[in-house]
């Protein structure tokens, strides 16, 4: 007997453990089954759970559960990042807890702790996903450092080395100064900050009382500029273009160059050029040749090197003495100085309030600079050729399909990729260095030693056998953690080896990923893939939005609106999670979730289990001679009808990762149609052991509820998986192999549908004007038929038990004669259903109470229409609010609707 409640703490880890010891993940390269496969997008070895990723996996475990249930031998395959920045940080925060550091312990030692911490702590985020219910192979786990996945990279890194599309250059990155390395865009965070906005005077050289006046909110990069840029068709400098200007401070002269980049309704519309420390700039000085003077070092202090020897004093302007004192401030420091010795020079022409966006580390938080380094980069550009012709083919589609314009646009304009950073966790770039700096890259120091010898062997016309060694050291740089990422749609799967797993599951099925990483990781495998693999690394690329709170706002640590899944799930149980994430999820918009969407969903799980114990206390068991095509009762007919529909629905919105629409037909046919209506419309037959029909019907209802368990399983699995087994319909954890169902329409009964189909719109209409009339529950009603068909009536009389029940009608009678007084009337299909109501109610005091209820209704509506129409309103209040208001305003439209209805009724 089952439990008075669905307890899921009690089952969810045994029957995970389960599944996972009876091979139920597991894929079967050998197998003849079609394949599926799945590529989990590797959470970071230092990850916790979060709101995204029980969006992400949730999602892709729905679909690996459905298509394995189908008969396809599915792997999802598991693994996680190393995760460069991110674990080096928590492993530095532990030395400096212990007193020491990276540096004072040194390379080799500091890298053994990190694989200490990953052994011990890094599979924690792969403990969580299990607690979600994920389904992934784990006896295939990757590790984006492990020793086959290492080999890949080096593979790659020497081939597209010795194909010229791995090089070195010298170009801006985004720096991180407090870790002293380049960070990815991805890393990079922009923030509101309040500042301000200073104007500076440049004078112009040999012209003695003319300036040209530049905005600009980082003076400290001043000491940089190599020119000014103001537009070509500005007529305010026209006559100024190719004069020279004396940069204030340093004494230098700099060029006034024209350039598009110039907004003349920006500012002044003159622009200070800095090369070397803004992306736009280093722009300009391509395109005009500037220099690209360096004036902050790694840790974002001043640094004179570059202009030390151009140093000039000039009265009034320049004063080389106050320059050096600035060498080594910190920029925040040298900006103070900076913008009070230019007042003192009266070259400070005024200073506004500004509020705009500057870019952090993502992690720790730092101010990131705009570095001119030299790099390790990739020809993305070459790369993204093949994967822009392979969307446009067909070969590979994005869902939804918009996002194709947004890669387009973004792989024509792509740039060369920075692929090192300046780290110590992570893959060394396999690169060595000679004495005189020549570079030799090769798959280990062996080879590289043999190139060396090779080299110099021949520069210095000695043999190579004369050349017992030479010295090289290997660049101390590690690769962008994307890099390794970009390849893990074959590398995973054995590459560079020609594996059974890689030559079976190659090209991937779907990548289920967010959007906001189509560039940074789905454009790069898709590059790597092809260029590799001479294919797509996956068919179909699902894009889902972002995970936002209840009120439509992004999740911050500010706001305190985020939510833990693992609380979550300690709470409601994982199955409650996993259908608030699919009936959230709709294609082109982010999931609003939060704990009363979570909530909801648990009652949807909890009236599931109520809906099996009252079965199984009616005698309803599963019978496995039932044939569902032979069954005679309109109600096993109905149900059975309506179940064919909601698996094709179910089936047909899962092929289109309408996973929204899967679970809302899921909730409509179990909640609505079996619980409510079936069960209900039963409970008469189920409760009679002599009933005749009664045998068929507790048959229909079993099959039906079986339906069911398989159609939910792949979204709420420990509940279903407890049901099945409990319930007899198969043995404990077999439901994850159990066949997928098929919409059948051999048993549809589209005659039956629909007379059922009436009775529920009968009663149902009943129902709302008892409720609107507020007629108390326990009195029953008559209802009249006027003008309805003999087929009708016939129909209504042979369902009278039914109705009367459901409905508290007292009789169902014909009106041929006058309308009776204080009758309420409602209209279905060719019939007008009569309820009459005096003595019941007080008519006058309905109507009153109505038309009150209407008055009201109408002026909040009012109120907010005229919120809405108010541009000031809309402008300043959050995009929520507005949507908030909107939502009101239709809320109200429909109640009013309804009341108006109801009052019609009355007249």
């Amino acid at each position: 007997m089952l439990e008075k409640t669905f307890k899921p703490a009690d089952v969810e880890p045994s029957l995970y453990a389960l599944w996972e010891a009876g091979g139920g993940f597991a894929a079967d390269p050998e197998s003849v089954r079609p394949p599926f496969a799945v590529m989990i997008p590797p959470p970071n070895v230092t990850g916790t759970l979060h709101a995204g990723h029980a969006l992400d996996m949730t999602l892709q475990d729905v679909l690996v559960r459905w298509r394995r249930m189908q008969g396809h031998d599915v792997l999802w395959q598991p693994g996680t990042d190393h995760a460069g920045i991110a674990t080096q940080l928590v492993v530095e925060r532990m030395l400096r807890a212990e007193g020491t550091g990276r540096v004072e312990i040194g390379r080799d030692a500091f890298i053994a702790r990190v694989w200490a911490w990953k052994e011990q702590s890094g599979g924690g985020i792969t403990n969580q996903l299990r607690r979600l219910g994920a389904s992934l192979d784990w006896g295939r786990e990757r590790f984006t450092m492990d020793a086959g996945l290492s080999a890949a990279v080096r593979e790659v890194f020497v081939t597209l080395h010795r194909q010229g599309l791995i090089y070195r250059d010298r170009r801006l990155v985004n720096w991180d100064p407090e870790f002293g390395s380049a960070i990815s865009d991805l890393e990079v965070e922009s923030r509101e900050v309040r500042g301000h906005l200073w104007y500076l005077r440049y004078p112009v050289a040999d012209a003695p009382g003319t300036f040209v006046t530049v905005a600009t909110t980082r003076p400290e990069t001043m000491l940089g500029d190599s020119a000014v840029a103001v537009h070509p068709e500005d007529a305010r400098y026209a006559g100024l273009i190719g004069r020279q200007l004396v940069l204030p401070l340093t004494g230098r002269r700099i060029p006034i160059v024209a350039d598009a980049y110039s907004d003349p309704e920006k500012g002044t519309g003159a622009v200070k050029i800095t090369p070397a420390h803004d992306f736009n700039d280093f722009e300009v000085g391509q395109r005009h040749g500037l220099a690209m003077p360096q004036v902050l070092d790694g840790q974002a202090r001043i640094v004179l090197g570059d202009i030390a020897e151009q140093l000039r004093a000039a009265p009034g302007v320049a004063d080389p003495g106050f320059v050096q004192s600035l060498d080594g401030q910190s920029r925040q420091a040298a900006r103070t100085a900076i913008v009070a010795e230019m007042e003192r020079l009266g070259l400070l022409d005024r200073v506004e309030a500004h509020t705009h966006q500057v870019p952090h580390a993502q992690r720790g938080g730092a101010v990131v600079e705009p570095r001119l380094t030299t790099q390790w980069y990739c020809d993305a550009k070459r790369l993204a050729g093949p994967a822009i012709a392979a969307v446009q083919q067909n070969r590979m589609q994005f869902v939804p399909r918009q996002w194709e314009n947004t890669f387009f646009a973004w792989m024509r304009d792509i740039q060369p990729w920075c692929i090192s950073r300046q780290l110590w966790w992570g893959h060394r770039i396999p690169a060595w260095y000679g004495p005189d700096g020549e570079v030799f890259v090769a798959h280990d120091e062996a080879q590289a030693q043999a190139a060396a010898a090779a080299h110099y062997g021949e520069a210095s016309g000695l043999a190579h056998a004369g050349l017992a060694h030479v010295e090289l050291s290997q660049d101390p740089d590690v690769l962008d953690t994307w890099f390794s990422s970009a390849l893990w749609p074959f590398s995973t799967l054995g590459w560079p080896q020609r594996t059974p797993a890689l030559e079976r599951y190659y090209p991937t099925s779907v990548l289920v990923t967010g959007f906001d990483i189509i560039f940074f990781w789905v454009a790069r495998m898709m590059m790597m893939g092809l260029h590799f693999m001479d294919e797509v690394p996956f068919r179909t690329v699902f894009l889902h939005g972002l995970v936002r709170d209840e009120q439509g706002r992004k999740m911050s640590k500010s706001l305190g609106n985020g939510i833990d899944p693992l609380e979550m799930i300690d709470q409601y149980g994982a199955d409650a999670l996993r259908f608030a994430v699919c009936s959230m999820t709709g294609l082109g918009r982010d999931a609003r979730l939060g704990p009363r969407r979570v909530e909801e969903s648990r009652s949807f799980v909890t009236k599931l289990w109520n809906a099996a114990r009252f079965c199984e206390m009616n005698g309803v068991r599963p019978d496995p001679a039932f044939d569902p095509r032979v069954a005679r009762h309109p109600l096993s007919r109905w149900i059975i009808t309506e179940a064919q529909q909601a698996a094709a629905e179910m089936n047909a919105a899962l092929e289109a990762f309408r996973f929204d629409e899967y679970a809302s037909s899921a909730y409509r046919f179990t909640w609505n149609k079996y619980c409510d209506w079936f069960l209900e419309f039963a409970k008469p037959i189920l409760a009679s052991a002599a009933r005749p029909d009664a045998g068929e019907v507790r048959a229909a209802a079993a099959y039906v509820l079986g339906l069911i368990l398989r159609l939910l399983n792949p979204v709420m699995p420990f509940v279903t998986e407890t049901l099945w087994a409990e319930l007899g319909y198969g043995a404990r954890g077999s439901l994850i192999t159990t066949a997928w169902p098929r919409a059948d329409d051999g048993l549809r009964d589209d005659e039956v549908s629909r007379e059922i189909d009436w009775v529920v719109r009968f009663i149902t209409e009943i129902r709302t004007v008892r409720a609107e009339m507020n007629v108390p529950p326990a009195r029953t009603v008559p209802v009249l038929l006027r003008d309805a068909h003999a087929q009708t009536v016939l129909r209504a009389r042979s369902w009278s038990e039914a109705i009367g029940r459901m409905a508290r009608v007292s009789e169902v009678g014909v009106l041929d004669g006058e309308m009776p007084r204080g009758a309420a009337q409602l209209v279905l299909e060719e019939a007008t259903l009569v309820l009459p109501l005096e003595g019941l109610i007080d008519l006058d005091a309905e109507r009153t109470r109505l038309r009150k209820e209407d008055d009201r209704l109408l002026a909040e509506t009012e109120k907010a229409e005229r919120k809405l129409a108010n541009p000031d309103f809309v402008a300043r209040a959050k995009p929520d609010v507005v949507e908030e208001t909107r939502a009101r305003v239709q809320g109200f439209r429909s109640d009013r609707a309804r009341i108006q209805a109801a009052l019609r009724r009355l007249a």
